[in-house]
């Protein structure tokens, strides 16, 4: 739970930079967060879960 809600603030973030940047428009933002939340609700929901999970274990074990 703790590594899901990290990862909403840092795309919500991104999203909020790319908007006052001007790279990102209101209506894509918009789809794009509507296709996540559809997203969630599916199958795909759980293999995403998880190759999150591995990709942060993978970057909590980079040494530098």
């Amino acid at each position: 739970m703790i590594m899901s809600l990290s990862v909403v603030v840092l795309l919500a973030i991104v999203v909020v930079v790319l908007l006052r940047n001007g790279t990102l428009r209101i209506l894509p933002a918009l789809a794009a967060i509507g296709f996540g939340f559809f997203l969630a609700s599916t199958g795909l929901a759980d293999p995403i879960n998880t190759a999150a999970g591995g990709l942060a274990d993978l970057l909590a074990r980079i040494n530098l």
